[in-house]
């Protein structure tokens, strides 16, 4: 395992000083890499790991004999982390993949899980990409800003519920898994952070299912202080359209996308596509400038 001495040590060699662009954080705790594998409990499996940096929490999984595939965007930091991992344990089974998480499309392998410290100006993103992208996750352990690992972890009607939280719903129910002092980065950042994870439940649907569903997810937060009869006009052509649609869904027009769970948000996407599919030309209406969630929403 690495320490902050080896970690300082490292970064030294690469003439490397950690960027906020890529939010780069370093884990200079043994304790907090062990623990945070512990929870994982991914002996043995298939795992990526998004952002490794100087290989602390990549040691941790690779200790415990998980595969890793490691994604890391840095081109100096892909290629000391394989020496480093060599160095401390010759037997680990890891592959560096050097790519952008947010928009990688293939992997040397199938994952069965992510573990990650992930960087906290993308971390939203890229975990609702991964999980559209590879349907053999099943289980998610990752370490995120505070704030957004409650937004994952929230329920309908909290301060904290939007897009990210009934989003991500899709693959399971999110809880969160401890707090993580900030004192075990290098540099320590000035948030706090917590772990977040979730195990894969059963399939709420098609994968044209769950676009529909984003695409009214993000209607209804694109504009959540209106209701949703109003927030969801540009979706269904006017607010009349909506109240038809919310209606037929056996969902109040009145209320806002903050009282909704996951299932509420399916039904609405479900009966839009009925009401499309009885007009004539039977074609649905997209959402007009949806768009991904972000760490605001």
């Amino acid at each position: 395992m690495l320490g902050g001495t080896e970690i300082r040590a490292l970064a030294a060699e690469l003439d490397l000083t950690p960027t906020k662009r890529w939010g780069q954080n370093f884990v200079v705790d043994a304790n907090t890499v062990r623990r945070i594998v512990r929870t994982a409990d991914v002996s043995g499996l298939d795992v990526v790991e998004v952002g490794p940096g100087l290989g602390s929490l990549t040691l941790g999984l690779t200790e415990v004999g998980a595969r890793v595939a490691a994604v890391e965007i840095d081109q100096r930091l892909a290629e000391l982390l394989p020496r480093t991992v060599a160095r401390k344990q010759p037997e680990a089974r890891l592959e560096v993949v050097h790519h952008d998480a947010l928009t990688i499309e293939q992997l040397p392998f199938a994952p069965q899980a992510v573990v990650a410290n992930l960087p906290y100006n993308v971390s939203v993103p890229v975990l609702i990409h991964l999980m559209e992208r590879f349907d053999s996750i099943e289980r998610v352990l990752v370490m995120v800003q505070a704030e957004v690992g409650h937004r994952l972890a929230a329920q309908p009607g909290s301060k904290t519920y939007g897009s990210p939280s009934a989003k991500v719903a899709w693959w399971g129910p999110w809880s969160l898994e401890g707090d993580v002092s900030r004192q075990i980065f290098w540099p320590v950042p000035n948030v706090d952070s917590v772990l977040v994870g979730f195990r894969r439940g059963p399939s709420m649907g098609s994968e044209a299912l769950r676009k529909r569903t984003f695409r009214v997810i993000d209607g209804a937060f694109g504009q959540r202080r209106k209701m949703l009869r109003q927030a969801l006009s540009g979706l269904y052509g006017s607010s009349a359209a909506a109240t038809e649609v919310l209606e037929r869904a056996g969902v109040d027009p009145t209320l806002r996308g903050e009282a909704l769970s996951l299932p509420d948000f399916i039904r609405i996407a479900e009966a839009g596509e009925a009401s499309a599919a009885e007009r004539p030309g039977g074609e649905a209406t997209d959402v007009a400038g949806s768009r991904p969630a972000t760490q605001e929403d």
